[in-house]
């Protein structure tokens, strides 16, 4: 082995970035955010602050690949973030080696250990999250300026929220006004934790239901005449191939069939903001009930996740 990486300028760039962001996230009261994302090529890492402890994810990828390497520089690298951002102490981070994405990913977990839930601060709100358990840790942070957003806009709406993961849209619908919200996941785990996200923020009423359901079963019924809402967040995975559910999903196969039959919950007047991370995604707007679609990617992408925006999201109109 010759190569030998500059750990060095590595630490020295992940301390510069720390002390930027954390000024930002304090004038933002947040306090969870993307403080590193690739951006020196020898090392392609995404970290992510939570409160007082780091998500670091390495990228399968590039001399990193190779087990020797790990297995060699790993520690030392580990060592350089903790340095960095956790005061030394490694037990505050929580290291991932993350492969291109599969079906069902937002699902698995991690394989590592359970890991300890624990509360961090969004714009002022609080969220569980979990950086060990779970590939995913329960706050997609990418998605930060599209939560506020929905929050600005759900003063007296009916809200649906699919796909809704640990619920933090349907939080801040909640905290800005939602004359009701439906909450609707797949996973168990995931519904329960979107409802202690709610006692949280003390929004744990009836008119906030959460449902565990197979959302593609629930969108392929006619719906009911109380099943109109004014406000919608559709952000499906990129694939699944869930053991629960009928048959496999791909968002680039299936996304016009989907925001078809979620068009049909959504009251006239309404909005519907549909978002994928899948990379290489095509909008099939010809195939789309409606022309009245509008990208929106730039407007949702926080300054933190510029570098290498993760999604890309619309905002779709009878």
């Amino acid at each position: 082995m010759t190569w030998t990486p500059d750990l060095t300028a590595f630490g020295n760039r992940l301390r510069k970035n720390a002390r930027h962001w954390t000024r930002w996230a304090r004038r933002e009261d947040t306090e969870c955010f993307r403080v590193y994302d690739r951006d020196l090529p020898e090392f392609p890492l995404q970290i992510d602050c939570y409160g007082d402890r780091a998500h670091v994810q390495l990228l399968h990828k590039g001399r990193w690949t190779d087990p020797e390497v790990l297995d060699r520089y790993g520690p030392d690298l580990l060592d350089t973030v903790a340095e960095a951002l956790t005061d030394g102490d490694t037990t505050r981070l929580a290291a991932k080696i993350r492969e291109r994405g599969r079906g069902g990913e937002q699902y698995a977990e991690s394989g590592q250990t359970e890991g300890e839930t624990f509360v961090v601060r969004e714009h002022g709100l609080l969220f569980e999250v979990n950086l060990e358990r779970y590939l995913d840790t329960g706050l997609f942070l990418d998605h930060r300026n599209t939560r506020a957003w929905v929050r600005a806009q759900a003063r007296d709406k009916r809200f649906l929220n699919l796909f809704a993961y640990t619920g933090s849209f349907t939080v801040h619908a909640a905290v800005g006004g939602a004359r009701s919200s439906l909450t609707l996941d797949l996973s168990n785990t995931y519904t329960e934790w979107a409802r202690r996200n709610l006692a949280l923020n003390g929004l744990d009423r009836p008119e906030h239901q959460v449902f565990a359901t197979d959302v593609l079963r629930w969108l392929e019924g006619n719906p009911r005449r109380d099943e109109s809402f004014d406000l919608i967040v559709l952000d499906p995975p990129s694939f699944s191939n869930s053991k629960r559910m009928d048959t496999s999903f791909d968002v680039q196969r299936d996304h016009a069939w989907l925001i078809n039959r979620t068009l049909l919950r959504l009251a006239p007047g309404g909005l519907l903001i549909f978002s994928t991370n899948r990379q290489g995604f095509e909008l099939h707007a010809p195939e789309i009930t409606t022309s009245g679609i509008v990208e929106i990617t730039r407007k949702t992408t926080p300054p933190d996740f510029q570098r290498h925006p993760p999604h890309r999201c619309w905002e779709i109109r009878h």
